[in-house]
């Protein structure tokens, strides 16, 4: 018998976005193998959170492809031609894929357990004794188990964020994708938010964090990737990138930002 290769978590092949005239994403190949951790830096306007959504299909590529642990995301290929799945179809793909935004993006109306559990019982037709059991749990990982019946608005930003992730984690996705997840908080509460990152890291989970925190990156990341003006300059380890950048602007940005 032949082994067969475990495809990549996540392959994007010659992904361009238009917004209008603008290409905004310009023909990226990227490739994160399963429990790899990959950090996207780059100056603002540089494409890493459009290209970041376009995984997930909450932007739609005009060009190329987006396979997540093999499977086309947002689209079926029948003959050679890529067709749009149905909004049913996209959102059972997605919900394999958990995204933590700037913003919290919580529903304030319920408590933080509602909002853990909403997901899993409407899209994934679970039990809500299950989804609440497997919520708990997390929210315990997260520090966070005494805030279960508190609503949103009662938490700190970091408190939220970490309640992004929980609710995230609780769709149980195969990949997490980090979208400057700490840039909205306070300086001081940027820690706690790392911390869970790193726990998920060091669990395996298969991330693609865009941040500007390079000290994170250079502890966390398997991968460093810097976009500049919607193509990726450079790829490889933090050492590489960070450490001995070969581009000169990679170079210029790091000399900025260190």
């Amino acid at each position: 018998m032949t082994a067969t290769a475990t495809p990549p978590m996540v392959e994007a092949i010659g992904v361009h976005k238009y917004y209008g005239s603008n290409l905004v994403v310009k023909g990226i190949d990227l490739s994160v193998t399963q429990g790899e951790v990959m950090c996207l830096l780059g100056p603002s306007g540089s494409g890493k959170s459009t290209f970041l959504r376009c995984i997930n299909h909450l932007e739609k590529i005009n060009a190329g492809t987006i396979r997540v642990a093999g499977e086309l995301v947002g689209y079926r290929q029948h003959n050679d031609r890529l067709h749009e799945l149905r909004d049913a179809e996209i959102a059972t793909r997605r919900s394999e894929i958990g995204m933590v935004f700037q913003q919290f993006n919580l529903f304030p109306h319920m408590t933080v357990l509602q909002n853990l559990i909403e997901a899993p019982v409407l899209v994934r037709r679970e039990k809500a004794a299950e989804a609440r059991a497997r919520a708990r749990t997390l929210l315990e990982r997260v520090g966070l188990a005494d805030k279960a019946d508190a609503y949103p608005r009662s938490l700190s930003g970091g408190q939220q964020q970490r309640v992004a992730i929980a609710r995230a984690l609780n769709m149980r996705p195969k990949l997490m994708l980090f979208d400057e997840p700490t840039s909205a908080l306070d300086p001081e509460l940027v820690g706690e938010v790392l911390d869970v990152m790193r726990d998920l890291a060091a669990d395996g989970m298969t991330m693609i964090v865009v941040t500007h925190e390079i000290a994170f990156a250079r502890e966390v990341a398997d991968t460093v990737t810097f976009m500049d003006d919607g193509v990726v300059v450079e790829s490889g380890t933090p050492a590489e990138v960070l450490g001995n950048p070969r581009h000169p602007r990679t170079q210029s940005f790091l000399a900025k930002v260190l």
